[in-house]
Order: C-alpha cells, then structure tokens, then sequence
C-alpha cells in the first residue's frame, strides 16, 4: 500500500474565535455604526451608490485633513521632513478621491433624477470637510460660513480654522527661517483673508529652485505641495465632468450654479507663486 500523506500543518489552526471577551475587527472598526449608516430615502436601488462615494469621501477627507493639520504643524516647527511623508500620503489619496467619480460617472441621469428630489438641499456644496481642506490649503472665503450658522459649534469650528494660517503660509515662514527675504506684512497678515500673490515671495521660491543643492529640503516641500495642488485641480475637473454628465447645466440642490461654478473654481492654484515661477526659470 502507497504511504498516506501527511496532512501539512493547518497555519489557521490558532485563529481566534471566542470574541466574547475580546475586541474583534468589527468591534475596533465600528463596522456596526458604519455600515448602517446608508438610509436610501427614495428606495431607488442607485441611491446606494450616491450614499456610499459620498461617505467614503468624506472618510478620505477626515484622513486628508490629519495629514495636512501634521504637516502644517511639521513646518512650523521647522522640522520639514516628517512633513513630506504625510504630504506625499495627502496626493495618495487625492488620487482615490479623483477615481471616485469615475465610479459615481455609472450613474445615469436618468437613474439619478429617480432619487434626486429625495436630497432636497443637501448639496456636497455645504461638505464642511472640503471647506477645512480648502482653508488649510489657503482658499479662504469668509462668506461661505454662513452656510454652517445654523450649527454653532461647527460655525465656530470653521470660523477658527479660517483665522489660522495654511500650510502655504507655514512654509513661507520657513523661507524666511532659512533667510530668504520674504516682506514682512506675508509672514503676519490677516490669515482669515485670501492669499494674494507676492514678488518677495515668488523671488523666494526661485532662488530655492536655482539652488537645488543649498536648499533641498524646501525645494521638497515646494514640490510636494505642487502635487497636492495639481491633484486638487484634477478633482475639480472631475468633479465638473460628472456633474455634467448626469445633470448638464441644471443648478445643484444646495441652490449653486452647478457645472458653471464648478467650472469657476476648476483652474484656481492655492500655490500661485509656485506654478508662475516655472515660466520665469
């Protein structure tokens, strides 16, 4: 008779199975509040998905403004390494949320106006995340707020973070710490108000480029921060084209222009002097 093989050893023979007395996946994550968070209120079978890319976003975005709060916190400190790794994590996922509009662009405008009366004037428009994004990158809009006022506490969220200064601004003051003149009204101005571009600042940043080698670590942080910006253009414009997609020029629910206020901010840099010191090089 042929020998019986040995049976290999089973390398799943010590899985955990008695979860009575101890924290399973399901219990660390919160699955049981996460995945009972999608109430479709219209029953159309598409609304899932309409649910589900927006809450993933705003998941994304929770994580994007992490990263950027550190980061920003990093350059201040004038400790600008730690800042690149969660700069570089910040583009990652960027690219997850660029590649979530391919998927929500499967949803057919006819599909969508079977649930569409169901968001009465909720509008991705009032996602208070992209305005924290918004603010940490330097867009600042004071008037946007008053969407948020019938939520003090989240008002007043808002209306901090509008008064603290970007990223953008933490890393011009750290071209002033390496000695790089930068006018001194940049690096104590109204934070709550837009950023306008500056010569000292663009002159700054070329010098940083023409010496590479001198001034490596913020010649980094230059292009970190170009990525970022880069993909937060390529969001926009993806963002356009699938609104227009499923909805053409119809206004959003929130009350905007839809596809033409989409279309307004598709081209704004948060970064200006970055992207116009390319030509000058």
């Amino acid at each position: 008779m042929a020998d019986t093989p040995t049976p290999q050893n089973n390398n799943n023979e010590n899985l955990v199975s008695d979860f009575s007395k101890s924290m399973s996946y399901g219990d660390y994550l919160h699955l049981d509040q996460i995945l009972s968070s999608q109430h479709r209120l219209s029953g159309h079978h598409d609304e899932m998905l309409f649910i589900i890319i927006h809450q993933a976003s705003e998941l994304w975005m929770k994580l994007i403004l992490h990263e950027l709060n550190a980061a920003r916190s990093s350059v201040q400190q004038n400790n600008l390494e730690p800042a690149f790794k969660m700069l570089a994590r910040v583009s990652r996922i960027q690219q997850q949320l660029i590649q979530s509009w391919d998927v929500l662009s499967t949803l057919t405008p006819a599909e969508y106006m079977e649930f569409r009366h169901a968001l009465g004037s909720s509008s991705g428009f009032q996602s208070y995340q992209n305005r924290l994004i918004e603010f940490v990158l330097g867009l600042k809009k004071p008037s946007v707020l008053a969407v948020y006022e019938h939520q003090q506490e989240l008002h007043k969220q808002l209306t901090d973070a509008m008064n603290e200064p970007s990223i953008y601004d933490a890393a011009i003051g750290a071209l002033a710490k390496r000695g790089l003149p930068i006018d001194p009204e940049y690096l104590q101005r109204d934070w709550s108000q837009p950023y306008a571009e500056n010569d000292s600042v663009r002159e700054a940043w070329l010098t940083v480029y023409r010496d590479v080698e001198q001034y490596w670590d913020l010649y980094e942080l230059a292009e970190k921060l170009v990525d970022i910006d880069s993909r937060q253009q390529q969001w926009r414009f993806n963002h356009m084209g699938t609104v227009e997609r499923v909805i053409g020029f119809k206004r959003g629910t929130g009350g905007s222009s839809g596809v033409d206020y989409l279309k307004h901010i598709v081209s704004q840099r948060h970064f200006p002097e970055l992207w116009s010191l390319r030509t000058v090089l």
